[in-house]
């Protein structure tokens, strides 16, 4: 984190880096292993490890975008909150909860986004697939 701070990357100052590396964590040890192979030797390859860090390092800003979004008068439109978590849930790729949602729209609370998630359930476009604290829901 220092260092990209210093090199002028400040994402990890609104997004956490850590919870990118989390979500892929699989992903993540095998780069590491990889990379790995040769080390006492020193015939090691750095590139699974480098190409891994600038995915990362691209989703963190992705990210990033999506929470900005646009901060010009569409915030201001009715139903601006409803779009912006429509948006994030047609950019899942896999099942999600609503803190998965809440990460990418902060300033919607977490009962507005539960009765736009109740909206899209009732009209077909997500299913609910797990209920209770930890609710997940998929597109369909």
């Amino acid at each position: 984190m220092l260092l990209l701070y210093q090199t002028g990357y400040e994402v990890g100052r609104y997004v956490s880096l850590e919870k990118v590396i989390e979500e892929t964590k699989e992903q993540y040890y095998e780069t590491l292993e990889q990379s790995s192979v040769g080390w006492h030797e020193g015939e090691h390859n750095l590139l699974p490890w480098i190409d891994y860090f600038l995915v990362m390092l691209l989703k963190s800003y992705q990210r990033f975008e999506e929470r900005v979004g646009q901060t010009s008068d569409s915030t201001r439109q009715k139903g601006w909150k409803a779009k912006k978590v429509q948006d994030v849930i047609n950019h899942m790729i896999a099942d999600f909860t609503i803190n998965d949602i809440q990460e990418r729209c902060p300033g919607i609370s977490r009962p507005t986004i539960q009765r736009i998630l109740n909206e899209l359930g009732q009209d077909n476009l997500i299913e609910c697939i797990s209920r209770g604290r930890n609710a997940r829901w998929k597109k369909r």
